[in-house]
């Protein structure tokens, strides 16, 4: 006998009823607190990403922190230096005194007075790269006294000090330049480990190329050298500036008129003239002419303001030539002083009116402009770090400056734009961010890694889309209870797969087995399809009693078979393919014909890889949402006289269109942001090319490769950061989209 249910208004249903509005009130905050949750998380890790990635953006500055007279300044500045800390600088005069004091507040530390011979007065001088800290002296009898500044750090009593001191790096003799004791009114100096080159200008003109060879002693460590000098022209005297870069390969000489002649000096004893250019506009004056960081590039400062930026570019003979770069503009009065940074592309300038300038090259921007004095600067100089400056004017004062730059790298252009890099014949996007060396030019653009990300988002689409969604349908539509109850979750537990399991089955196994036969696999594209096609006419010319011995639903099992006869006739067809079309060798066919280079780990590979890990996905959903649309509506439609494939395109689909379109662009969110099979399954280089048979990098394999080896806030630090924020919006823009199209799907079949 049935139970009587208690009546309505009794205490036990009075209580049931408090309980169930308990427990709604309880789910309803539970499922509102854990929305909320979601929508915080995503909102902190997006301002934890702004976080990090906005003082990539802040402008540069910097702060006055003294002032005072020059130390020892009876004599002309000719070098301004400071060591590591910006704590001691140096100050070389014409008079060969060597100051030592601190930057802040000028005191004198210690000053040496170089070892002149006797009778000998100096008449040029020439610095080496920043950070060998060589100078040189060239004398009126022809030679020139070769010195170094050095620092010792010791930490007494656990206080850091510094001692300056100096040292000759080639003896403390001077070095013969000129045998005929001619005084050097020009001089530049390189130095290297087996060898040092001096190039100098004599009183009459001639200009001369010293080589130094160098041998260090086992036992005393004592350097003994050989000099060869060789001239090199008698028509030097019209020159103002010279140049040597660091390799000791080029030396450039340049006019007040801005007339430049390079020579090859590769080989000392066999001086080659490279070409002859002028690097200014008319009515202007060369003021200032410099080495980038790297020596590389030129930096030419002229009487307008305006700086240069020029290195060599392959021309279509493949020879190279001075090329001019880019411009910056400090202001309208000639520039006075050029300092280069010593790790980085940037520089500091200053001109007649007293004005600072700091610009970076490869982000072409100009960081800031300041008015330091109402005088003209006659020297500037920039710490190691690029974190303080000393500019000095010419009523003889120092000002001390604290600079505050810290990712001049980075600029719409350089991040989004092409570059004009140092070695490369014309701009580019170019992602290569470290290198052994400090003379290293950073590339941080962002173009190439974004480029590939969709690269292979778009080939594992264009895989999986078909396979997926008409798997789908078929499987919901068409196939028999029984066997969807063992596909549907066949296809499920394929996304429980790890990724990483198939980026290594794809890197070793699939990328080598397409290498091979790749022939075959292009002719599957092609044979496939056909085969099913065929196979279908085929069958429906079969007579009833066949057609009809086959259960509704089960004719997916028959095409099985015929699927792997095809793979098979394909790949024992590869070699005969491959001798027929390709003359044996389908790489160097498509080298060779086509220009198009094949990569074994190529998009092919991560467009399959990819795309099997992207089915179960776009599947599951796609199924549901089709398997989901009311029966009412699919027995309507037949009953009105559709056939089923009329019901199914124009009922069934477009009523489900809303999940299919999810399950399209989840499955697209889940292969942009996919890492590791993209990380193994390729060569993991940022290239721009979208041919089939070239590999990526994508954003988010970028951050896997680099954030470990990447120093903590640093500029490449922060950029990385910047990728993934560049991912977060880029993900969070298109299912934004997805999502209105789905709610207008929606509304629109709706009423089906």
């Amino acid at each position: 006998m049935a139970t009587a249910l208690p009546p309505i208004d009794s205490p036990a249903s009075q209580r049931h009823r408090k309980i169930r509005r308990l427990k709604d009130l309880l789910a309803k905050y539970m499922i509102g607190v854990g929305g909320l949750g979601v929508i915080a998380a995503v909102a902190l890790i997006f301002f934890y990403l702004v976080y990090v990635v906005f003082p990539l953006f802040l402008s540069g500055s910097l702060e006055v922190e003294a002032r005072y007279p020059t130390p020892a300044a009876d004599g002309e500045t000719v070098l301004l230096a400071m060591e590591e800390q910006a704590e001691i600088a140096v100050r070389f005069d014409d008079r060969g005194r060597v100051t030592f004091f601190s930057t802040g507040d000028g005191r004198v530390i210690d000053t040496v007075t170089t070892a002149l011979p006797p009778g000998t007065a100096i008449t040029s001088f020439a610095a080496a790269t920043p950070d060998s800290r060589i100078v040189a002296y060239g004398l009126d009898d022809g030679t020139a006294l070769v010195l170094r500044h050095n620092y010792k750090v010791s930490y007494p009593n656990n206080i850091r000090t510094i001692t300056p001191f100096i040292d000759y790096p080639l003896g403390e003799e001077p070095i013969v330049v000129d045998g005929r004791e001619r005084a050097l009114s020009r001089l530049v100096i390189q130095n290297g480990e087996e060898q040092a080159i001096i190039s100098a200008i004599t009183g009459d003109g001639e200009l001369l190329l010293t080589n130094i060879q160098k041998e260090v002693s086992f036992l005393s460590d004592a350097v003994e050298i050989e000099v060869d000098t060789t001239p090199v022209t008698t028509a030097a005297a019209k020159f103002s500036f010279m140049l040597l870069d660091k390799m000791m390969d080029v030396l450039y000489l340049a006019t007040a008129r801005g007339e430049v002649t390079a020579y090859d000096v590769n080989d000392p004893a066999a001086p080659e003239a490279l070409e002859t250019l002028n690097l200014l506009a008319r009515q202007s004056e060369l003021t200032s002419f410099e080495f980038l960081t790297g020596d590389i590039s030129i930096l030419a400062g002229d009487s307008r303001g305006n700086i240069s930026q020029w290195f060599p570019v392959m021309d279509a003979q493949g020879v190279p030539r001075l090329t001019r770069i880019r411009d910056f503009e400090l202001a309208s009065a000639a520039i006075t002083g050029i300092s280069t940074e010593h790790a980085r592309k940037g520089f500091l300038a200053v001109d007649r009116t007293g004005r600072l300038g700091i610009f970076h090259t490869t982000a072409e921007q100009t960081i800031l402009t300041e008015q330091l004095s109402d005088v003209a600067a006659r020297q500037v100089a920039i710490a190691p770090r690029a974190n303080a400056a000393l500019i000095e004017d010419a009523q003889d004062r120092l000002t001390f400056v604290r600079l505050h730059n810290e990712h001049p790298e980075v600029s719409w252009s350089s991040l989004w734009g092409k570059v004009w890099y140092e070695s490369y014949e014309e701009p580019a996007y170019v992602w290569q961010s470290s290198s052994a060396s400090n003379d290293f030019e950073p590339k941080f653009s962002l173009v190439p890694i974004s480029f590939g990300t969709i690269k292979a988002a778009f080939y594992a689409m264009l895989f999986a889309i078909p396979l997926a969604i008409f798997g789908a349908i078929y499987t919901a539509y068409f196939m028999t209870p029984r066997m969807r109850s063992m596909i549907k979750p066949t296809i499920e537990i394929m996304e429980a797969l790890p990724t990483v399991i198939l980026g290594f089955l794809a890197g070793l196994l699939l990328a080598p087995l397409l290498e091979q036969y790749l022939p075959a696999m292009l002719a599957l594209l092609l044979l496939l399809p056909l085969s099913v096609i065929g196979a279908s006419y085929v069958w429906h010319k079969l007579p009833p009693r066949i057609l009809n011995s086959v259960p509704d639903g089960w004719l997916a099992a028959l095409l099985i078979p015929l699927i792997l006869l095809v793979a098979w006739f394909a790949f024992a067809l590869n070699h005969p393919l491959e001798l027929w079309l390709f003359g044996g060798n389908t790489q160097q066919w498509l080298d060779r014909e086509l220009g198009i280079s094949f990569d074994q780990r190529n998009s092919m590979v991560v467009g399959i890889a990819m795309g099997f890990a992207v089915i179960p996905t776009i599947f599951s959903i796609t199924e549901d949402a089709i398997f989901g649309v009311p029966r009412h509506l699919t027995n309507g439609s037949l009953a009105l006289g559709a056939t089923t494939w009329q019901t199914l395109t124009r009922v069934v689909i477009l009523t489900a269109s809303p999940g299919i379109f999810s399950a399209v662009m989840i499955g697209f969110g889940r292969a942009v942001g996919e890492t590791m099979i993209v990380l193994m399954a390729t060569g993991n280089t940022p290239v721009m090319d979208f041919s089939i048979f070239q590999g990526m990098r994508t954003l988010s394999a970028n951050i896997a490769v680099e954030m470990p080896e990447s120093e903590v806030d640093s500029t490449h630090y922060r950029v990385l950061f910047l990728a993934a924020l560049v991912l977060f919006l880029f993900t969070f823009f298109f299912n934004t989209i997805a999502e209105v199209v789905r709610q207008r799907l929606r509304k629109k079949y709706s009423s089906l």
